[in-house]
């Protein structure tokens, strides 16, 4: 919970320091432009005014201080103005719009009645914008507009895509010709379609580090508590294992103590008879206790991937039918039957013997051990395309889907409450499973609760069919 919560702020001081890093941006773009169109408005009114002076000194060629004075502002401007790579438009605009046809009204200062878009010079104006935004570093898509109150009209737009925006958007109006001294200014107004995407890209570099750095530590976390977990379910596996096998051990192991020392006793009547059935327990004892170490170092072997084939031609049926008759005594004591439907045609497989037959054994001694009444078992055989499919079909307890998806797991065994009477260590199934990947085949199962089980292995036939 402490990691939890110290996780979650540090996300969040850095999800803050991100916005807040953001919001500074946009607060420095927003002067940028505002710095950038006031420029784009002083230019503007300079250009006018200067044309006006020419047209004063086409009517009042005679007078050398108002063309001293145009000489030093159109100078003033044209320097400030030629390190541009537009300026050209400026020329082309300077010399197309001395008009020599205009009314002495014109040049006595009334033309600033005319109508804005008689004013103003679209490509010029266009070409200044993006000088003055280019020059302080805002190289994004723009859209301005030009409207006027008095006529309440979007006069002059870029391209016409974007007027609610335009009007809407108050950070960028801006009052063109501000030295006007009659009516209402007009205002030159302007949009930036992709704002928000060209401040993210000039910070693009602190929020794919902070993205990576987040990144790390939800993982490092996720992989911290997993491994806890992991290695909390592991111990208590481990704990109920070892108790396990020490009690499976601990009874084969106090049956030979039993009869070794009715052997010693000197009461008992050693007759050959006797000497035979204490025999035959201590050699079932012994065989049960060997069994029980094999699946051990099975296991061990499988968890180091030292497992090694020796694979060879063999008969599959053969193999099923002397597991068959291997557990077929200890079905018949719990009063079961076992069936074989062995239908298969290309029975020779390329594979491990040995391997296989435990394979089947521990299958067989599965269906048998968690069948609680009478076992019924059936094993059959079919041909497949590149294999043959084993299946052994038993009426047990079942397993539920949650139980399903692990049972091939390694010391994993189905809960059964309070009844202690399935015996083993968990190891059959994950041992199963192993052998069978190593042979490139499949197993799957197929159960449902109180109604029995069925296992079906896929093995394929190896190189080449024989």
């Amino acid at each position: 919970m402490l990691m939890s919560i110290a996780l979650i702020g540090l996300m969040s001081i850095q999800l803050y320091w991100i916005r807040n890093a953001i919001i500074v941006k946009e607060a420095s773009f927003v002067r940028s432009v505002s710095e950038a169109v006031s420029n784009v408005v002083l230019r503007l009114g300079k250009i006018e005014m200067i044309n006006n002076y020419y047209l004063q000194i086409q009517v009042s060629p005679n007078r050398p201080s108002l063309k001293r004075h145009l000489d030093s502002v159109n100078k003033e401007f044209t320097e400030e103005l030629a390190n541009f790579p537009s300026f050209s438009d400026y020329e082309r605009f300077n010399n197309n719009s001395i008009v020599g046809s205009r009314t002495i009204d014109n040049i006595l200062g009334l033309a600033r009645k005319k109508p804005i878009e008689d004013r103003i010079n679209e490509k010029l104006l266009d070409s200044l914008m993006n000088i003055e935004l280019n020059k302080l570093g805002i190289n994004t898509q723009y859209e301005y507009g030009i409207f006027s109150p008095d006529r309440n009209k979007m006069l002059i737009q870029k391209t016409g895509e974007y007027p609610s925006e335009l009007l809407g958007n108050e950070r960028f109006q801006f009052a063109l010709f501000p030295g006007d001294i009659r009516g209402n200014p007009d205002f030159l107004m302007v949009h930036f379609p992709y704002e928000r995407q060209f401040i993210i890209s000039k910070m693009w570099v602190l929020l794919v580090v902070s993205l990576i750095l987040i990144i790390v530590i939800i993982v490092s976390f996720y992989t911290s508590i997993s491994t806890i977990f992991r290695q909390k379910k592991l111990s208590v596996i481990k704990n109920d294992f070892i108790n396990n096998m020490t009690h499976e051990f601990k009874t084969p192991i106090s049956t030979i103590a039993l009869v070794c020392e009715a052997l010693k006793d000197k009461d008992v009547i050693k007759t050959s008879k006797v000497y035979d059935n204490y025999i035959s327990i201590i050699d079932d004892e012994n065989n049960r206790l060997k069994v029980m170490a094999d699946k051990v170092l099975q296991t061990a072997i499988m968890d180091k991937g030292t497992l090694r084939l020796k694979n060879e031609w063999i008969d599959i049926h053969e193999i099923i039918k002397e597991d068959v008759k291997k557990i077929k005594l200890q079905i018949e004591k719990k009063s079961g039957r076992i069936f074989t439907d062995l239908r298969a045609e290309n029975i020779k497989i390329k594979a491990d013997k040995m391997h296989i037959t435990n394979v089947v054994l521990n299958l067989l001694d599965n269906a048998n051990k968690y069948s609680v009444e009478e076992p019924e078992i059936l094993v059959s055989t079919n041909d497949t395309d590149g294999g043959i499919l084993i299946s052994v079909q038993d009426n047990g307890i079942g397993i539920s889907n949650t139980n399903q998806k692990k049972i091939f797991d390694k010391l994993f065994r189905v809960p059964t409450g309070n009844i202690h009477n399935f015996k083993g260590f968990g190891l059959g199934l994950s041992y199963v499973k192993a052998v069978i990947d190593k042979h490139d085949g499949k197993i799957e199962i197929r159960s449902e609760l109180k109604k029995g089980s069925t296992f079906t292995v896929f093995l394929p036939y190896g190189d080449q069919k024989k």
